[in-house]
């Protein structure tokens, strides 16, 4: 029986859960939720996910939100043996470790790139400087390791992996991250599945950006 997967494309959360379902041979029923239009905060969803955010599954009638928690979850019933979220406690706590830290880097990435991009909203000097430093970070434990928290793949790498797709969409100068560039390139061309899921994201992204764009300037003229 296939998972209940609610999802936007778009949202590089929902497609680190999507790379990983591929990755452990998971079926999902995908079922497409607008944020744009406000289909997130319809009383039906709601119901499911009273944080209405996407990624949201739903297992057997088990509801889980929050994207790093479901590649956990996803990783512990289907796949407990799988290397990618190893079972030794401190490979696992050096994944988990990276997964939160994924979660601060996408927080800025958002409040950098997307927001600047979708809204105008010029970031701040000390958000632009966190993002930096995050990077920094990143490209020092790629260099050391190969992948971001081991000398392997794991589910961190697929959640970091979509989070800096959208650097790549939004052609940030990664000059000054060399690992980071090379980690993402390697693993864009080695995952079989990164262009099925990821191949569209820049037009995608792209369109997006010019709706909510005309939505703003009809916004400032009303």
């Amino acid at each position: 029986m296939p998972i209940d997967l609610y999802l936007m494309k778009l949202s590089p959360p929902c497609r680190a859960v999507l790379m990983l379902g591929k990755h452990l041979n998971i079926e999902f029923d995908e079922k497409l939720i607008n944020l744009m239009n406000g289909e997130h905060m319809t009383p039906e969803f709601l119901q499911i996910n009273p944080a209405h955010t996407v990624p949201t599954i739903v297992d057997d009638g088990f509801a889980l939100w929050e994207s790093r928690a479901i590649l956990q979850y996803l990783c512990n019933k289907y796949a407990p043996e799988s290397d990618i979220y190893p079972q030794n406690p401190k490979e696992r706590a050096q994944v988990d470790r990276m997964l939160n830290f994924d979660m601060s880097l996408f927080s800025l990435i958002r409040e950098v790139i997307i927001m600047k991009l979708f809204r105008g909203v010029e970031p701040t000097e000390d958000k632009v400087t966190s993002l930096k430093n995050n990077l920094n970070l990143l490209n020092t434990l790629i260099g050391s390791n190969g992948h971001v928290a081991s000398d392997k793949l794991s589910i961190a790498d697929i959640s970091m992996l979509a989070s800096v797709s959208v650097l790549i969409v939004a052609e940030y100068d990664l000059s000054d991250y060399p690992n980071v560039k090379e980690w993402f390139d390697r693993l864009q061309n080695d995952l079989p599945y990164f262009d099925e899921i990821n191949g569209k994201v820049k037009e995608t992204f792209m369109s997006y950006v010019e709706i909510a764009r005309k939505k703003l300037a009809e916004a400032k003229n009303e």
